[in-house]
């Protein structure tokens, strides 16, 4: 068996362009030994690889004795997706999915399509286009990705056009984004073999557009179950056409899931009517469960049409994000002893497991009636009620609420007071309460307050729980309060992530988290930046980390106000995660502006 490499890139470099060019190549290639079939792909670029997966999926190897070695057919054991893999982090290298595509091949095919519509985007919006999107040229930079070479443009079919990436590649994309200048009919016509999944929408705001989108939804009706506008403008004839395109003739019922609409406005001079078709086309779901309005500009009156329609709704909604609204005083109305609060009633608030009001211009009145409300949502695990002016009474109404939460089957998990304008005493009193429970949250946030360092001695006892992410940023610890803390913990924790940054602990920092890294053996995570630390705490910090046995993957020390010598980078080069180091210092541009809290 040949074994060099220049050799076999050779014989590559001719079975592609045998590929590329035709098809006699495909019957002698299929009859390769397994081992020397597979090197062979690892050489092929993705149009070649396309090509020869094509045919082999689709038993058109030639003859049939071509195909098949000892009984066993080329294309099952050929490592398709292995290669596919390959080729698309090496595309496209700083993209991360949350769950591992099963089909690589899918997903680079998909990754392309987005590719060449986000290119043709950019030169639609040009003052200057004129002609066809389906005629656009891809650049030379995406199609030298794929393979293509400049011998290829004799063919019948055009490898340059949009036209041929979506007619070829279309079928596998499930998750597209589209700007507004690509919601025309004629995008339609070039997605139309797709079966989308997810759809992300920008800019829509004219009735053209509109009605394009309206026809690619009705295209993709029976798969499409994630849908999202971003910087749209929605009038009730928008919202109607989104809701009659998606919804079945018969049963008026729509298969979205998951449904955003994020940084958008709905049209101020009908605001009734756009109310009566969102309230329609949520009562229209069954299957939804996430609902996502953030920064939309609604008030009292729409939020609290929205929370009605939810009560009735019939679906199992898991989310409700309200973010970046104004809708204080939308539960005011509501008698939460009634029939409409009752635990028979209101499916979608049942099983909903997160609510995120942050920055709703709630108060503490919102705060009382919102924790009425929620001993009637039995699942939530996560609330945020961040960046609203609750202050200290707010938090006292809901610590009724947290005691009964913890005693739940499903106890309420996460909890996010940042900036609500509270106290050292209000948040004393529901740390100690919080410390007393069963199951408390395991991860908690009061950033952003100003708490002051008496705080220190509750703060202390709540870190003996079972918290294992605490954000305390901001909250006015200084070196007075690590001193307490420093006191107040004395048994091993159960820390993953914390946040300690902004509190002005100076040298006492450094001694906090020298005692933290070794009670902590789960520690991954420290953000201790904008401390005013003295360059010594740089020595205690590194002795700490040379005797804890946890597994520290990232410190960050930015902000602190350091001039550090060849000496310190000597000693910092051992601390190491994955090749990567541990300790992130002060950059240059931070040493020049140390951190002021100060108004």
């Amino acid at each position: 068996m040949v074994k060099a490499p220049s050799l076999i890139s050779l014989a590559a470099l001719a079975v592609k362009r045998e590929l590329l060019l035709g098809d006699d190549v495909i019957p002698y290639v299929c009859e390769l030994p397994a081992d020397l079939f597979d090197i062979l792909l690892t050489y092929l670029p993705p149009l070649a690889l396309q090509k020869l997966q094509t045919k082999m999926d689709g038993d058109d190897c030639g003859s049939p004795d071509y195909c098949f070695e000892n009984g066993r057919k080329h294309g099952r054991y050929g490592n398709f997706n292995t290669v596919w893999k390959k080729l698309f982090k090496t595309r496209w290298s700083g993209v991360t999915d949350q769950i591992e595509p099963v089909d690589w091949q899918q997903r680079y095919w998909e990754a392309h399509v987005q590719g060449c519509l986000d290119e043709a985007a950019e030169l639609v919006v040009l003052p200057s286009f004129r002609g066809l999107i389906s005629d656009i040229n891809i650049s030379d930079t995406i199609l030298n990705y794929i393979g293509y070479e400049q011998q290829m443009n004799h063919l019948a079919c055009d490898y340059s056009k949009l036209s041929y990436h979506c007619q070829q590649f279309g079928h596998y994309a499930r998750c597209l984004r589209l700007q507004n200048a690509l919601c025309v009919e004629e995008t339609c016509q070039l997605l139309r073999e797709s079966k989308l999944q997810s759809l992300v929408l920008r800019w829509i705001r004219f009735e053209e557009h509109v009605q394009a989108l309206c026809k690619l939804l009705i295209q993709n009706s029976e798969t499409l179950a994630s849908l999202e506008f971003l910087h749209c403008k929605l009038s009730p004839s928008f919202v109607e056409g989104i809701c009659r395109s998606l919804c079945s003739k018969r049963k008026r019922i729509h298969k979205i899931e998951n449904l955003s609409i994020d940084i958008s406005s709905f049209i101020e001079n009908c605001p009734s009517s756009v109310v009566v078709e969102l309230v329609s086309f949520l009562s229209s779901g069954r299957s939804l469960c996430s609902l996502k309005l953030r920064h939309c500009h609604l008030d009292r009156d729409f939020g609290r049409m929205v929370f009605s329609s939810l009560l009735e709704a019939s679906s199992s909604l898991s989310i409700l994000d309200l973010s970046g609204n104004s809708i204080g005083g939308w539960l005011s109305k509501y008698d939460r002893s009634g029939p409409l609060f009752s635990l028979g009633a209101g499916k979608s608030l049942q099983s909903l497991r997160l609510l995120n009001l942050r920055g709703n211009n709630l108060c503490k009145a919102d705060a009382r009636d919102l924790g009425s409300a929620l001993v009637h949502i039995p699942n939530l695990e996560i609330l945020d009620i961040s960046d609203n002016t609750i202050e200290d009474d707010g938090i006292r109404s809901l610590i009724p609420y947290f005691v009964q939460a913890s005693e739940r089957c499903n106890p309420l998990v996460e909890l996010y007071l940042e900036n609500c304008e509270l106290s050292g005493r209000g948040v004393s009193q529901l740390l100690d309460t919080l410390s007393t429970l069963r199951r408390p949250p395991t991860s908690l946030s009061i950033a952003d307050n100003n708490l002051g360092s008496h705080i220190a001695a509750s703060l202390g006892k709540f870190f003996g729980t079972s918290v294992q992410v605490l954000n305390i940023g901001a909250i006015g610890l200084g070196s007075s309060g690590f001193r307490v803390l420093q006191d107040g913990v004395t048994k091993e924790l159960k820390l993953v992530n914390i946040n300690i940054s902004k509190n002005r602990g100076g040298v006492e920092t450094a001694k906090f988290l020298s005692k933290l890294m070794s009670l902590a053996p789960d520690l991954v995570e420290v953000n201790a930046g904008y401390n005013l630390m003295p360059l010594e705490s740089l020595t205690i910090i590194c002795s700490a980390l040379k005797v804890a046995k946890g597994h520290l993957q990232r410190l960050d020390l930015t902000g602190n106000n350091w001039e550090l010598q060849p000496s310190h980078v000597s000693m910092l080069s051992e601390f190491r995660h994955n090749g990567l180091p541990i300790l992130i210092l002060p950059t240059l541009q931070a040493l020049d502006v140390p951190y002021d809290d100060e108004p």
